[in-house]
């Protein structure tokens, strides 16, 4: 049987489509499930194999990117989704649905248990420039260090043997992005001393070379810390992202097509994802 993966849906979601695509071409079944179905209990989180949160604008992104889609899994799904990670099966938010996954607290995902508030006064310290606030362990995503929306397309090197989206993956990732508040930021150098030591670190910008893109704009094109593109949480099942693999799944998306160049499919990263849920 294939895989079956649930596709949240809030107000304003986006390119949920362009997701399912990925994960039929991946061999999975995907399930598009709007937050109110789930709330109802007309779907559960735990009928099925693989997560996504998929990107967009959710709520027109009111108090900041991610922000009240953070809420909602923090006040209706906390339990859910715990399970869910818990259980070791596969979950990928992709740009608003990394951002929501940060806010949250679900990643980095270095608390002893995911969604469990820290105590008062920890771990939200960071404040967010559109009154987000922080998410885990005063990790955020904010405004691009160049001040303004980005759309364009990038690098991407995959760092993390651990992460199971990214593991046995060794050739250049070529995808766009579109976001105004990718920056990964963090008021805590001991956090990024870890998610480099657990190897949480699952993507980074890069240049087309694969070198590393050393804070350079526009390779790295939000001014993130360590060009961090994406990260997982320490077991490696969850992965959030801000570029959208899920747009360069076929040949002929790369943007150089018609000038005879190819390769940097971002598909792998989805065929990794469904391959791990098949086995859960």
């Amino acid at each position: 049987m294939k895989p079956t993966a649930l596709i949240l849906q809030a107000h304003g979601t986006n390119r949920d489509l362009d997701v399912a695509e990925a994960l039929t071409l991946a061999g999975a079944d995907p399930v598009f499930a709007p937050l109110n179905e789930l709330r109802a209990g007309k779907k559960r989180f735990s009928d099925y194999h693989l997560l996504v949160i998929p990107g967009g604008f959710s709520y027109a992104d009111a108090l900041g990117a991610g922000k009240l889609l953070a809420l909602d899994l923090n006040s209706y799904f906390a339990d859910e989704i715990s399970a869910f990670v818990e259980a070791g099966k596969p979950v990928i938010g992709i740009c608003n649905g990394f951002q929501a996954l940060v806010k949250s607290g679900i990643l980095p995902g270095n608390r002893p248990s995911p969604l469990t508030p820290f105590p008062s006064g920890e771990g939200d310290s960071l404040p967010s420039p559109t009154g987000g606030g922080a998410g885990g362990e005063g990790a955020t995503l904010t405004f691009n260090a160049q001040g303004h929306f980005e759309c364009r397309w990038v690098n991407l090197q995959p760092i993390s043997q651990k992460c199971i989206w990214t593991q046995g993956l060794r050739e250049i990732i070529t995808c766009p992005i579109a976001h105004g508040e990718g920056n990964f930021q963090t008021n805590r150098p001991s956090l990024l001393a870890r998610l480099t030591a657990n190897d949480q670190i699952a993507l980074t910008y890069a240049h087309p070379d694969g070198s590393p893109a050393n804070g350079e704009y526009p390779f790295n094109p939000n001014g993130s810390l360590l060009d961090i593109a994406g990260i997982c949480n320490p077991r490696g099942n969850v992965l959030g992202l801000m570029p959208h693999p899920e747009n360069h799944i076929y040949p002929w998306q790369h943007p150089r097509h018609t000038r005879g160049e190819s390769g940097g499919s971002g598909l792998v990263l989805f065929t990794n994802g469904v391959r791990y849920a098949s086995q859960v």
